[in-house]
């Protein structure tokens, strides 16, 4: 008995040593197991896992680039990129709340249910813009909310203080800040930064809490600086859409030109729209009819084709035309004027402008010849100006021409032309026929062609001073205390079924005529009413204009004799060297 008890005691204390050597394998095993892991965790995996814990917390986001600026030639900004913040949500965080969308739908006017609809078809994306170029009322609201999911980010909006009156040539961005229209678009790439990158730590609510490394730095764009005279701009802008209520016309353009560099000082038209609110883009407001949109431009082209007329040297300024009796038959069809004006000499025919008298030098001289003068002049192609968009408008080849186009194509039918063409041959007159591409930016080095010899167009020059005299058809274009030489234009518009009464009213003129500085060019369509002419409509807006440019641009006066009259009546006088035209009245 005593030893069954003996061999049960031993019996128990091995199973009692098993079980602890079982409880110590355990433990032993336990411990390199976790020891496994650890080196697992901290040497083996530790890449992978640094960037799973860096990709819920360290991002790499954009650094914006600001859109260089564009200003007129006095520095005036014309467009300005401005700091604005963007709405993005994460939709999977966002649509957790019901009460959260409700919460934001009221601060951004949304419907709830219609934003929470979006939301859940784009549940999948981390990544999704609700709203861009938030009001900072706006954006603040959204922000004192803190909401998970929701997040602003800074963005740059284009802002055009001069609004509607440059937009035509400035054109406009998109949302993206990325030129669509005009200059904006011809030097998106000069203008148009380069965004950086840099990586932060953001909470669980998507905040920037660190800035942990700078990948690379932001490149901002460019300014450009432009030829326009923001002054000059709102002048013509201004004055076009006086004339525009006047006459109730559909459309007008206005360009004022420098005439010894050919740089763009002004170009307006109407109708046009306001760059800072979308919504006000119509598409037959956004082109600029000043270089796209071409006419029949009528009489202003006679002082092209008396140019061409004395370069053979048939003709003189005082050659007799005889416009007897006031009409010609051409090819079974009638070129008549307004009135019989008998016999003229050539300087008579751009006073009076003779349709009959046009036709007549025009048909003596060679096609080719005159062809050729006109296409030295600019006319049939692209001015060089580099505008998007630009038409070359139309100059049919001389081998094509029947005699009546060679007639008509003398007083401005038959060719068609932009308002930019017409302003850079008429600064070409202006400027002893030496022609320049018109410029839209600063200091921009355009060669120089001699297309007209300079006593040829010094003729041309005082013959077209006559027109604003007593005798010629563009007396409303004159400018108090300043000579003004220049043509008027009337022209028929033409469409599928023939010319219609519907016209085209032209002014294309220069001053000081005794040193021309400045060069405007007027086109009226469809002005309503009795009065429709060249003269009487685009007329007067020229003369408002350059009487307020050369002003603006301190150029003196060169009309003594009427200067010298104006003092007088005011009590005040000359001295001997300003009555004689020796030097510039101040």
């Amino acid at each position: 008995m005593k030893k069954n008890l003996q061999t049960s005691k031993g019996s128990q204390n091995r199973k009692a040593g098993f079980r602890l050597f079982f409880m110590l394998g355990l433990l032993l095993l336990c411990t390199m197991g976790l020891a496994t892991r650890a080196v697992t965790l901290q040497i083996i995996d530790t890449e992978f896992l640094q960037g799973q814990g860096e990709a819920r917390y360290l991002r790499e986001v954009e650094i914006p680039a600001t859109r260089g600026v564009i200003y007129d030639r006095n520095q005036v900004p014309l467009a300005v990129s401005t700091p604005v913040e963007s709405l993005w949500v994460h939709p999977g965080q966002l649509l957790e709340s019901r009460d959260n969308i409700d919460k934001l739908a009221v601060v951004l006017g949304n419907d709830a249910d219609e934003l929470e609809r979006k939301l859940n078809t784009r549940s999948e994306k981390e990544f999704v813009w609700l709203r861009r170029h938030l009001l900072p009322s706006v954006a603040a609201q959204v922000r004192a909310l803190e909401l998970p999911g929701v997040n602003l980010e800074r963005e740059y909006r284009r802002f055009y203080p001069s609004s509607e009156v440059s937009v035509h040539v400035l054109g406009f961005t998109n949302i993206d800040d990325i030129g669509q229209e005009g200059l904006e678009l011809e030097y998106n790439d000069w203008l148009q930064g380069v965004p950086g990158s840099k990586q932060v730590i953001k909470d669980r609510r998507g905040r920037v809490v660190e800035d942990v490394n700078l990948i690379r730095p932001a490149q901002h764009g460019r300014s450009l600086t432009l030829t326009l005279d923001n002054r000059l701009q709102y002048l013509a802008y201004r004055e076009l859409k006086r004339t525009m209520l006047e006459h109730k016309a559909s459309s007008g353009s206005v360009v004022l030109l420098d005439v010894a560099t050919s740089e763009i000082l002004a170009m307006v038209n109407a109708p046009t729209y306001n760059p800072n609110q979308s919504i006000s883009r119509e598409s037959d407001a956004l082109r600029n009819r000043a270089v796209t949109d071409v006419i029949e431009p009528g009489s202003v082209m006679k002082p092209f084709t008396v140019a061409a007329a004395l370069e053979t040297g048939q003709y003189r300024p005082d050659s007799p035309i005889d416009t007897s009796p006031g009409t010609i038959q051409i090819s079974g069809h009638t070129i008549h004027d307004t009135h019989n004006y008998g016999m003229l000499d050539v300087t008579g025919v751009i006073t009076k402008s003779s349709n009959v008298g046009a036709s007549k030098i025009a048909l003596s001289l060679e096609a080719e010849h005159l062809w050729g003068s006109f296409s030295r002049f600019g006319f049939g192609k692209v001015s060089g100006s580099g505008f998007p968009g630009e038409s070359a408008g139309v100059l049919r080849n001389f081998q094509r021409w029947h005699k009546v186009e060679q007639a008509t194509i003398s007083y401005g039918y038959g060719i068609s032309v932009t308002a930019l063409q017409l302003a850079q041959a008429f600064a070409a007159l202006a400027n002893d026929g030496r022609l320049r591409a018109p410029s839209f930016i600063k200091s921009a080095d355009t060669p120089v062609v001699s297309v007209l010899d300079p006593t040829i167009a010094a003729q041309v020059r005082d013959m077209m001073l006559t027109v604003t005299g007593a005798a010629g058809t563009g007396k409303q274009a004159r400018v108090r205390s300043y000579l003004v030489g220049g043509k008027t234009g009337t022209s028929r518009k033409a469409s599928a079924s023939g010319y219609e009464e519907r016209y085209v009213a032209s002014f294309a003129g220069y001053a000081p005529a005794s040193d021309p500085q400045l060069v405007c060019i007027v086109i009226i369509n469809d002005p309503q009413g009795r009065s429709y002419y060249g003269g009487t409509v685009a007329g007067p807006l020229f003369s408002r204009v350059m009487s307020g440019a050369l002003r603006l641009l301190d150029i003196a006066p060169d009309d003594f004799h009427s200067v010298m009259v104006e003092q007088s009546a005011s009590g005040e006088g000359f001295s001997r060297t300003e009555i004689r035209g020796d030097s510039h009245a101040p």
